[in-house]
């Protein structure tokens, strides 16, 4: 089951939180190709922010094809398969550049040295990946 948390003091904004706590769902395989997610009003309200936050993250993800909404129907996560594969690394190094930026930051002023932060992303990705095949044991575990 999907379990949102916004953080009000990370600095992130809200919209966005939604839109990468729904893709690493997916990417860990708690989320699966055509999984019913909560409607934008139960969202909000689960959240207590403005349904319009919601909404906002809703259509950033429809637009990149990580969910679909049926009207009248709800929302869903998209066809897995047909999420990144199809993308050119071009641009899915266009997509990461923000958050690779942010922790960039986020680092330089905690003054931690890049061995530790590539050491703490290269945890979070193996980490990522034993949760994956844990979740989808057919799984192709190719990544591009």
């Amino acid at each position: 089951m999907l379990s949102l948390r916004i953080s009000a003091s990370s600095g992130v904004p809200v919209y966005l939180q939604l839109e990468q706590q729904i893709k690493q769902a997916i990417a860990s395989g708690l989320l699966q190709s055509g999984d019913p997610l909560p409607s934008t009003r139960r969202t909000a309200a689960d959240l207590r922010i403005n349904p319009n936050t919601v909404a906002r993250a809703f259509q950033n993800l429809e637009r990149e094809g990580v969910i679909r909404t049926v009207p009248g129907g709800g929302t869903f996560v998209a066809s897995v398969a047909s999420l990144a594969p199809g993308l050119l690394k071009a641009e899915k190094l266009r997509r990461l550049r923000p958050l690779a930026e942010q922790l960039a930051v986020e680092a330089s002023q905690l003054q931690l040295p890049a061995t530790d932060v590539h050491k703490l992303l290269d945890a979070a990705l193996n980490d990522l990946a034993k949760a994956r095949r844990t979740r989808t044991p057919n799984s192709s575990g190719d990544d591009q």
